[in-house]
């Protein structure tokens, strides 16, 4: 593992633009170092790093991922940092279980409102 990564070796592992990074960094997620007008990041940050975009992935907000991430710093640590992890992943889970069901509903209602089309078109002598 190396002592220091540049901006760029990150973007090139995570796939991810330097803006993103930049971004990270104005939010408070990332603090490299800095020499000169060089940002290097610790072996910290690219973990960080690393959970951060884990955490976009699963859908949580930066403020969510700040949440989690500065519940490391606490008393509880890491378990309670993970203990908070399980209880946002659980309500992102009821969240998306509820747009698939919401979703669900509503491919119905457009099925049922292209079978009434079909059907008064042919009612009307007109074929599809």
């Amino acid at each position: 593992m190396q002592d220091l990564y540049t901006i760029t070796e990150l973007t090139k592992e995570f796939g991810v633009s330097t803006r993103t990074i930049r971004f990270y960094e104005d939010e408070g997620l990332l603090k490299p170092l800095r020499r000169g007008r060089t940002r290097l990041f610790r072996p910290a940050d690219r973990v960080l790093l690393k959970q951060i975009l884990r955490g976009k992935r699963l859908g949580f907000s930066i403020a969510e991922i700040r949440e989690i991430i500065e519940i490391y710093k606490t008393p509880s640590g890491e378990e309670g940092q993970i203990k908070l992890m399980i209880e946002r992943i659980h309500e992102k889970r009821r969240e998306l279980e509820q747009k698939r069901r919401d979703i669900d509903e509503t491919m119905r209602e457009m099925d049922a409102a292209e079978e009434n089309c079909f059907e008064r078109l042919a009612e009307l002598g007109v074929s599809q």
